[in-house]
């Protein structure tokens, strides 16, 4: 499929959301996990906040979809190409992160420095062992101290898979699409079901978890998704404006509230904390949707055009080191005398300056940089 520059802003946007994601962590720590005092008013803008920005994810699983199908290179070029692209700088990144506690054991620093940084840390050990028993791991997990790492994870899979998806989607008629899209859409509610309705369904069982509904779900409903929305369904303002604004809104309902409702309940896990803010649900979706409409529709040109276009080379370096910046940015907001509402946003916008910035500077500097910043 041919580039389109609104691509771009929905990357741009996408990126925006992850960064007010992640800078929402310090917000949300202390009621969520107990990993700290929970404040109320705090609690709420972190809820608030996160739960409108679930669609970030999905929107960059969508771009990939758009940009990769179908692709008419072969199997193992494409597998060389894409995946190599992005595993050197995870490779590179996830070891310094993982490294961290180390690093600043070796400047003398107290311990606790680690979660300054990074809430989710599940160790402020410095002992090197420890350090390099993790980056040890990484080929097969990532951990909480590089949380955002989950993604690249997921990311190769899709590589993996997109030749063979691509080789159906290129003799695929919109018919047959649509039909894998309402299977899939029907798969985004198995979340909920296995929650409020019993673990096993569809054939899943304590020897199993392969139900009718699994091979059809996960992120590469998105891939299709994303490609079947800009070949088949045209761009009109009046119709889409709407249609976004009622789609989101409704998902933005059942995320909040239903965040809150599980955030609520004294002996949730992790899983249940997480359920309603799963990426692959219906309410997600929802949102997902709305917000891609109406990006497609917004004109770019000019300075802004080429500021975007900037900022799709330095994007995935961008999302590598950006995390570095979440901790130290929520210190320096609290410092101010900002409303809590406003300071997501604000710790947002500084995140993103200043990982942009110094991705922008390494490139221009260092010709060999994309094997450390994609």
């Amino acid at each position: 499929m041919p580039y389109l520059n609104y691509l771009d802003t929905i990357r741009f946007a996408a990126m925006l959301m992850v960064m007010a994601c992640h800078a929402c962590d310090p917000f949300n720590a202390g009621a969520t996990y107990g990993t700290g005092e929970a404040n109320a008013d705090m609690f709420l803008w972190g809820s608030i906040w996160g739960s409108s920005v679930r669609a970030c994810v999905p929107l960059f699983v969508m771009l990939t979809g758009i940009l990769n199908l179908p692709t008419t290179m072969p199997m193992q070029t494409y597998w060389k190409r894409r995946i190599t692209r992005v595993l050197w700088p995870f490779l590179i990144w996830s070891t310094i992160y993982n490294l961290f506690p180390w690093f600043i054991g070796m400047l003398g620093l107290p311990e606790s420095t680690v979660y300054d940084f990074f809430v989710w840390a599940s160790s402020s050990s410095p002992a090197l062992s420890d350090n390099l028993s993790r980056v040890a791991e990484i080929p097969f997990k990532f951990h909480y101290i590089a949380c955002h790492m989950w993604y690249i994870y997921m990311l190769i899979g899709l590589y993996l898979f997109m030749p063979i998806l691509s080789a159906w989607v290129a003799t695929a008629t919109k018919r047959q699409i649509e039909l894998v899209l309402l299977i899939w859409l029907a798969s985004t509610f198995l979340p909920y079901l296995h929650e409020f309705s019993g673990k096993y369904l569809f054939g899943e069982c304590e020897w199993s978890t392969f139900g009718t509904f699994y091979y059809f779900s996960g992120f590469t409903g998105y891939l299709l998704l994303g490609y079947y929305i800009v070949k088949y369904i045209p761009a009109k303002v009046t119709p889409t404006l709407t249609f976004a604004i009622i789609s989101f809104l409704c998902g933005l309902a059942i995320t909040y509230f239903g965040f809150s409702h599980m955030t609520a309940q004294p002996d949730a896990t992790p899983e249940q904390t997480e359920l309603f803010w799963s990426y692959c649900t219906p309410n997600v979706m929802l949102m997902t949707i709305a917000i891609f409409t109406v990006l497609r529709l917004v004109p770019i040109k000019g300075w802004i055009a080429k500021a975007l276009s900037n900022f799709t080379v330095c994007g995935f370096g961008i999302y590598m080191i950006h995390y570095f910046f979440v901790g130290p940015t929520y210190h320096w907001i609290e410092t101010l005398s900002l409303p809590t509402g406003l300071r997501i946003p604000a710790a947002t916008i500084l995140i993103m300056a200043a990982s942009w910035s110094l991705v922008a500077l390494v490139k221009q500097l260092y010709k060999h940089s994309r094997w450390l910043l994609g």
